[in-house]
């Protein structure tokens, strides 16, 4: 596969890599402590460290971590957002998968392990 191709489609040397995460935070946690936890997460986790996030949730979360623009997640910013989730008091339990590829792995992850 020429260069070009390999870029075009995020291949060989152009694949870019990114991590799954889940956490779960307390059933009876009222709905402004919530969008106050969010808000810190984006922020302080995600944002500052020039990534973005692609999931769902209310009280349980679960999605994709990915750079905010072409390229990878680094190890350090893998480990950046497991510290914060495994330092912050509100969170209930949490897990993040191994850095993959974001653009052909990135399904088949689930929290239990299953597919991983």
């Amino acid at each position: 596969m020429k260069k070009r191709l390999r870029k075009k489609l995020c291949k060989g040397e152009f694949k870019e890599l990114g991590f799954y995460v889940y956490f779960r935070l307390p059933e009876d946690m009222a709905d402004e402590d919530l969008d106050t936890f969010l808000d810190r997460f984006f922020t302080e986790a995600l944002e500052s460290n020039g990534l973005g996030f692609g999931g769902s949730g209310h009280h349980e979360w679960e999605g994709f971590v990915a750079v905010d623009r072409r390229g990878s997640v680094t190890e350090e910013q893998r480990r950046h957002v497991d510290d914060w989730l495994k330092n912050h008091p509100q969170v209930v339990e949490h897990q993040i998968s191994e850095l993959r590829d974001a653009w052909y792995d990135a399904r088949g992850w689930s929290p239990s392990g299953e597919g991983a």
